[in-house]
């Protein structure tokens, strides 16, 4: 990925598409590459663009988001997903981070936070709405053998993995286990190739689900 992020918005609603145009048109780094204003232009334009960013809602006319999600994974497109909607059921969440998102926000989240997660999630890295979050914790269930997956990881893929689940990017990761970079980005292949996992937001679920780390509810809220 270059420098400046391209992202791609997709989204039924022209108000919307035009809101973060003018936002995301404000700073620097990065910009709008194209709009889609349905699930089948989203997939259509993220094969011609292969955006780094795809900004996604969910309930789109022709295609999902979901099914968005799962074509841009199936033709191993490089482009990273974000989600932004209105909905934080059950129903709308865990089946886009299980088809591979990255990133979910809710449309009532500040402008800061939009940008931040698009410039996180361009970086490969999980960003998610703490109130998603916290569903996730609860309500997915343990995957079959999940605690013998836990047990293949060595002590250092178990540090590297507690402190991507309490979010923090791996530069951070690296300052705060004294390695390199370079040695972080290598540690966290391994503990997706060894718990199954296709990315870091899965991981990180995987974390608190099996206790790895401990996501403070009242921290969060906040």
């Amino acid at each position: 990925m270059s420098d400046r992020i391209r992202i791609l918005v997709a989204d039924d609603h022209a108000v919307v598409r035009k809101g973060l145009q003018a936002l995301i048109g404000t700073e620097d780094g990065m910009t709008i590459i194209g709009e889609a204003e349905n699930g089948r232009d989203a997939v259509s334009l993220a094969m011609e663009l292969k955006p780094d960013v795809v900004l996604l809602d969910l309930k789109m006319p022709f295609l999902s988001g979901v099914e968005v999600i799962r074509k841009i994974r199936d033709a191993g497109l490089p482009s990273k997903i974000l989600i932004l909607s209105s909905f934080a059921d059950d129903d709308s969440v865990l089946p886009a981070i299980k088809a591979g998102a990255l990133g979910y926000l809710l449309k009532d989240s500040s402008p800061g936070d939009l940008i931040a997660a698009i410039r996180t999630v361009g970086r490969g890295e999980s960003s998610l709405a703490p109130s998603i979050a916290l569903k996730l914790v609860r309500e997915v269930r343990d995957p079959q053998g999940g605690a013998s997956q836990a047990e293949s990881l060595t002590d250092r893929e178990l540090d590297v993995l507690e402190r991507m689940a309490r979010g923090l990017t791996n530069q951070e990761i690296a300052a705060d286990l004294e390695i390199a970079e370079r040695t972080v980005r290598n540690h966290v292949g391994h503990i997706l190739d060894k718990l199954g996992l296709t990315n870091r937001t899965q991981a990180a679920v995987y974390a608190l689900r099996q206790g790895i780390a401990v996501l403070d509810d009242k921290k969060t809220s906040d």
